[in-house]
């Protein structure tokens, strides 16, 4: 919809709510494409959003009135989240940066920002692990399954069992086409991971294939049962992504929490272990394996295949699920 008023009117024309204006900002400047990158700027602007409007923000509602001070007590308010363990470093960095992108694409220049978001918030964000993944252990996660069901959440339980098998992300196994997928692991042997991907990686230009064994199927087949009526994948047919979220994956989070397991991205990590000592017949380094010391061209050749599987683009973010080169 791009602006919706005077150029130097509340928001700079782009509409009475600030998370409104945010997003339409983003739109403008990406010209209508890059969805997820859109996306992921978006809810790191809502974050800073629900910041302006908490007791603790200064209440504005228009990025007219955003400056350097607003800045700098938002980047107190990350520091401290940060340094009590509910916020991650990169996480904070993250919402800095896309807090910097959409002030640009609403004011039109680069006047009004956090210059360096690392430095300001004198953290240094560490991209190796340096804590073994939780839910490695299959029973665990079978019996975090279980307690799931019985807590009327088979949703949520599928997703789990999803992110154990193929190492889906979050959204990727709520938005995962089942028959889609279901039919490539009887036809093809292989499923190929398209939809809910991060940063606009599907389709032809990205494929992701992963090779199907028992629990792949079992997780697909299980997903498939819970399934809405009239629905491919988790979603029900008049359920939103954010409703979802709210009513499942949020009460889900505290029963993995009661049961030892930090969240769904550990159980990718796990999947990214398992898939290490698959590939090398060693654990992977933050199970104390030493494989890059005595093979460091198969130590390689697993990063690129579990970088490939995870969907990212680069190498070095395995270290970060299996933990660096030691």
């Amino acid at each position: 919809m791009g602006l919706v008023g005077r150029r130097d009117g509340r928001n700079f024309g782009y509409g009475r709510q600030l998370s409104y204006a945010g997003l339409q900002a983003l739109k403008d400047l990406f010209g209508g494409g890059h969805y997820g990158t859109v996306k992921a700027h978006s809810d790191r602007w809502l974050a800073f959003v629900r910041w302006c409007r908490s007791e603790d923000g200064p209440g504005i509602n228009d990025a007219r009135q955003i400056d350097r001070q607003t800045l700098l007590d938002y980047v107190s308010h990350l520091r401290n989240q940060v340094e009590q363990g509910a916020l991650a470093i990169a996480t904070a960095q993250n919402r800095l940066s896309s807090v910097n992108r959409t002030l640009a694409s609403l004011r039109g220049d680069q006047y009004m920002k956090v210059v360096s978001p690392s430095k300001a918030l004198g953290m240094r964000r560490t991209s190796v692990r340096r804590s073994v993944p939780q839910g490695q252990d299959r029973e665990q996660v079978k019996r975090i399954i279980d307690v799931l069901c019985e807590h009327q959440q088979p949703r949520a339980a599928a997703i789990a069992q999803l992110a154990r098998a193929t190492g889906m992300r979050l959204r990727e196994a709520i938005l995962a086409d089942l028959p889609r997928l279901q039919y490539e692991a009887e036809q093809l042997g292989r499923i190929n991971i398209q939809d809910g991907t991060k940063g606009g990686r599907s389709g032809a230009s990205a494929p992701r294939w992963i090779t199907v064994e028992g629990h792949i199927r079992d997780a697909l087949k299980f997903a498939a049962q819970v399934s809405p009526d009239g629905s491919r994948n988790l979603l029900a047919p008049n359920e939103s992504y954010r409703n979802f979220q709210q009513a499942v994956v949020r009460p889900a989070r505290d029963i993995l929490h009661q049961h030892n397991l930090k969240g769904f991205h550990e159980i990718r990590a796990a999947f990214a272990c398992e898939r290490y000592e698959q590939i090398t017949q060693h654990p992977a380094s933050i199970n104390g394996g030493r494989c890059y010391q005595i093979d460091q061209h198969l130590d390689q050749e697993a990063r690129v295949q579990i970088s490939y599987e995870l969907g990212h683009g680069r190498i070095d973010v395995v270290s970060a699920y299996i933990g660096g080169r030691a």
